[in-house]
């Protein structure tokens, strides 16, 4: 086969998957990466003895993750020790009321018959369509490139959409089984790594639920940003070259061909160009504006996934009362839901996320220390200030403690604050998003941003802002659907 010259812009999860598919297949590779360590947004964060994960906390789908390093003859085991964690988190509903959720499933069905009588056999009943949902969206949905609507014209797709439920919602789905607001909150709660309401979002999207109750969350010893560690090495293992604090630019073209990308290196020349980097970003501000695959009014249109006002700390004491993960739900979803979608602003009352994987994980903090890190959605686009960031901070502190029943403010040794801004100009991400396209009916598939260029041929895309949608297994999964495509094109 010819050998060609491939740039890759970014070097999230997708990128590092296209670039290392691609040279497994001969072709020289190289990743323009803008900033100064590989990962995109799962880059990390060390200072005083403390290790922060900047973005994703959370291992699902811990298949997808096999199923990559086997399509270079690896295991997950390979590159770094993968735990189970049992609970597998918990939610706070109010003080003194807490649902740790066991990784067991009897444990599980134990507990819905608890705070609902005959629920047990629901729950078998709801985990098994979502099973198959699970079977059959990342078995064959997601594999799709959505390029066209005819790749969905098969009887047998257009009837298992009805089987998956792609066209109801997930809440009247999750409410078709259960009446407890506690399990309904439950079920509901993964959506939100979806970026949309659970009325917006379709029922195919319980296999989330599958994702989390049936295969379970899971912690890579030493943190999250171990698995782009594992990529990176697959990559190079591949001859792919990464380049650092080498920011794209501008991509140039002529003829409505790609011939390159500028970057602050230099001028580097390519055959084909793929941008694992914010969409948005490459389409309207790295393109010649007749090249564009979309004008601005159509991302204004779009509904995005929420931002999130973070906050990395350690602290110098150990905190008691608190799991890997807590989902602190003391507050009203649909308020803050409504906050973020229909009428963005900052929240009144919000809910919010606690990790402190060093009780998993002790070698991310000090000794007698603790790795905290909060989470707060919110809608994008906002006016983001210091001020405004505080402001949250002891709002979301003022409820950790008091759920927890411990100071922790005055043990915080450690404290650092990333919102809207920092998304902005650490990634480009379209106003400060921090998990890409939301997945509603309307964004789904190949209704989502294109895969390929409509008007550079040699132009792809990948990543959460295209198919198959937010998320580290589905970017995962991205980059290996625009490998096949870029490989079909070379043919």
């Amino acid at each position: 086969m010819n050998t060609s010259k491939i740039a890759v812009i970014g070097s999230g999860f997708s990128g590092l998957a296209t670039a290392a598919l691609l040279a497994q297949q001969g072709h020289k590779v190289c990743i323009y990466e803008k900033n100064d360590q590989a990962g995109g947004r799962a880059r990390v964060w060390e200072k005083d003895g403390f290790r922060f994960d900047m973005g994703p906390s959370w291992y699902w789908m811990p298949d997808v993750f096999e199923n990559y390093f086997a399509l270079f003859g690896k295991k997950v085991s390979d590159f770094y020790d993968l735990k189970r964690l049992d609970p597998g988190y918990r939610i706070y509903f109010e003080k003194n009321e807490v649902m740790d959720i066991p990784a067991g499933m009897n444990e599980l069905e134990a507990l819905f018959e608890h705070h609902e009588p005959g629920s047990a056999g629901k729950l078998r009943e709801f985990l098994a369509q979502a099973a198959y949902k699970y079977q059959v969206g990342m078995g064959d949905y997601v594999f799709r490139p959505s390029l066209s609507i005819t790749e969905f014209i098969d009887w047998r797709l257009i009837r298992e959409s009805f089987r998956i439920q792609m066209f109801s919602s997930m809440s009247k789905h999750v409410r078709s089984f259960f009446k407890n607001p506690k399990l309904i909150k439950l079920l509901e709660f993964p959506v939100l790594f979806l970026g949309a309401t659970p009325q917006n979002t379709p029922a195919m999207y319980s296999m989330m639920n599958y994702a989390d109750l049936a295969l379970g969350t899971w912690y890579p010893q030493n943190g999250m940003n171990e698995i782009i560690k594992a990529m990176v090495q697959i990559a190079e293992d591949q001859g792919v070259e990464i380049k650092l604090n080498a920011e794209v630019k501008h991509i140039r073209t002529e003829n409505k061909k790609a011939l390159g990308v500028e970057t602050n290196l230099g001028f580097f020349e390519a055959d084909v160009v793929v941008a694992a980097a914010d969409y948005e970003h490459v389409d309207q501000q790295l393109t010649e504006k007749k090249l564009r695959n979309y004008s601005e009014k159509y991302w204004d249109s779009r509904t995005m996934s929420p931002s999130s006002l973070l906050f990395y700390l350690g602290t110098n004491k150990k905190i008691e009362g608190v799991l890997h993960h807590n989902l602190f739900f003391d507050e009203d979803f649909d308020v803050h839901a409504e906050e973020i979608y229909t009428n963005p602003k900052w929240p009144s009352k919000p809910l919010f996320y606690a990790s402190c994987p060093s009780k998993t994980d002790p070698t991310i903090a000090p000794e007698g220390g603790e790795n905290l890190f909060f989470l707060m959605p919110i809608a994008p686009g906002l006016t983001d200030s210091e001020e405004m960031r505080e402001k949250y901070y002891q709002l979301m502190m003022d409820r950790f403690e008091k759920m927890i029943g411990q100071s922790v403010r005055d043990s915080v040794v450690l404290k650092r604050s990333y919102a809207l801004e920092d998304f902005k100009a650490d990634y480009h991400s379209f106003k400060g998003n921090a998990y890409g396209l939301a997945n509603t009916l309307a964004q789904t598939a190949f209704f989502k941003p294109r895969m390929r260029s409509k008007a550079v041929k040699n132009l792809f895309f990948t990543g959460q802002l295209t198919v198959p949608g937010p998320g580290v297994p589905p970017s995962i999964i991205s980059g290996q659907v625009v490998a096949k495509e870029i490989e079909k094109f070379l043919k």
